[in-house]
């Protein structure tokens, strides 16, 4: 039996290059799951797209957690005076839920910008803190997508164009909820008592992977309670040893108070995290395009977008250190991504169409950074030193100091500027840098960020 055994595992290694495959079983202990090797598509993904979507997409106003912000000591004077202005006496946060009505929520479309904008793989919030599902959850009755506002599965229809888009689908979960009574008990018995995490949390979870297969679990809302409260580890053997997706899901770190950056597939340690610097770990930086919400507001203001500059600049500096670049849209009520977001994404399509060699699939390099100029960033692939150049330079020279010993080593190391490949530029060496020679600027394809290919002799 055994070596019956050893056989298949080797005919299943041998034929399956896409997700590993792992012959041994997981223990419910951090050092035994900590030990599962990341399967490749992660790493070599990149670039992927988080949706937050829920009740909070209504008011639309502050970010999504107004709700929270509103009936707490961080209520600010905005949302005090629109709920005070605009709704009558004694209106609560669940009559919003009515007007989520998604009515121009269109999956396909949806899939096919998320696909134009040279995503890999897709997270959709299905529950954020708020406790509102966007799947029929037998665990929120009532409080739910098909119960209530749109009247459908959006987890269902996503997920099924995404994957028809050739993209990868992951979920977004919150263990905890504000203001579920059964949390909020829990809570004030010092967690000492599980009922939430598990009537409410931990069945959500199972029913999510065995009814939608995601390929990304993309946990929350874990920081109050430790992460045995959660159940965390035995959850997450199942997940990698007997769930439908266990030889390619990823999860990240938010499993448990003090598990954030030191336990998971990925570690996402904060919100927008960017180190700047090379990780040991697999990490993520999930960000937002609204530089002060993830969810849709109807009153942001141009300034509070990121710019496509910005955008290429943080999936530049993240890549180059390790990272994955998880970019956050917030979709109206109705289900429209707004066209600044649609904007944004297609600039970064764009880019990526023609830059793409230097960012997927790629390794970080012996450095991240340029030392001379902070301006440039190193990326690697198939022996070739990629140099991400976030600034043009005014006299149409780059002068770099960290990649030098490439040039000095051959005389035939070549460079040549992603989109203008048919040209190999002119470089010179001095004493401590290599200077390279740029075409006319006018003649570049891409408006913003270039990248330079240096190819050794």
């Amino acid at each position: 039996m055994k070596i019956e055994l050893l056989l298949l595992c080797g005919l299943l290694f041998a034929f399956i290059n896409v997700f590993e495959v792992r012959c041994e079983k997981f223990e419910p202990t951090w050092d035994s799951l900590d030990s599962r090797p990341l399967p490749s598509w992660y790493d070599k993904a990149k670039f992927g797209i988080f949706i937050h979507w829920g009740v909070f997409s209504v008011p639309s106003i502050s970010s999504e957690w107004l709700w929270s912000d509103w009936k707490s000591e961080n209520e600010t004077q905005e949302i005090s005076d629109y709920i005070e202005k605009n709704f009558p006496p004694n209106f609560t946060y669940q009559e919003f839920a009515k007007d989520f009505t998604a009515e121009f929520f269109n999956a396909t479309q949806w899939a096919n910008l998320f696909a134009k904008s040279g995503a890999k793989y897709v997270v959709l919030t299905s529950k954020h803190h708020e406790g509102f599902t966007l799947w029929p959850s037998k665990y929120s009755f009532s409080w739910n997508a098909k119960d209530i506002g749109p009247h459908r599965d959006i987890i269902d229809e996503l997920g099924t164009a995404v994957r028809q888009a050739n993209l990868t689908f992951g979920l977004y979960h919150s263990l905890y909820e504000w203001f579920h009574p059964i949390y909020l008990s829990d809570r004030a018995n010092n967690f000492t008592t599980q009922d939430f995490a598990k009537a409410k949390a931990l069945p959500e979870l199972y029913e999510l992977v065995e009814q939608y297969k995601p390929s990304i679990l993309w946990s929350d809302g874990d920081w109050e309670a430790n992460y045995t409260y959660w159940n965390s580890t035995e959850f997450l053997a199942w997940l990698y040893n007997e769930s439908p997706v266990g030889d390619e899901v990823v999860v990240n770190d938010r499993w448990g108070a003090d598990i954030p950056c030191n336990h998971g597939d990925f570690y996402t340690c904060t919100d927008r995290y960017d180190p700047g610097v090379l990780q040991a770990h697999k990490w993520e930086n999930a960000m937002t395009i609204d530089k002060k919400s993830w969810g849709f507001r109807r009153n942001a203001v141009l300034d509070d977008y990121l710019t496509a500059n910005e955008l290429i600049t943080t999936l530049a500096r993240t890549v180059s250190c390790g990272g994955n670049l998880l970019v956050n849209v917030g979709p109206t009520k109705d289900g429209v991504i707004n066209p600044i977001y649609e904007e944004r994404l297609t600039q970064l399509g764009d880019w990526l169409s023609i830059n793409g060699e230097a960012i997927y699939e790629t390794s970080p390099w012996t450095a991240q950074n340029d030392s001379y100029n902070g301006n440039i960033w190193y990326t690697y692939a198939n022996n070739n030193v990629y140099a991400l150049v976030l600034e043009w330079p005014s006299d149409d020279t780059v002068t770099l100091q960290s990649s030098r010993q490439i040039f000095e080593a051959s005389a035939n190391t070549s460079v040549v500027l992603l989109g203008n490949e048919d040209t190999k530029l002119e470089w010179s060496l001095t004493t401590s840098q290599v200077q390279i020679k740029l075409p006319s600027k006018a003649i570049v394809k891409n408006p913003t960020a270039w990248v330079l290919k240096i190819i050794s002799g």
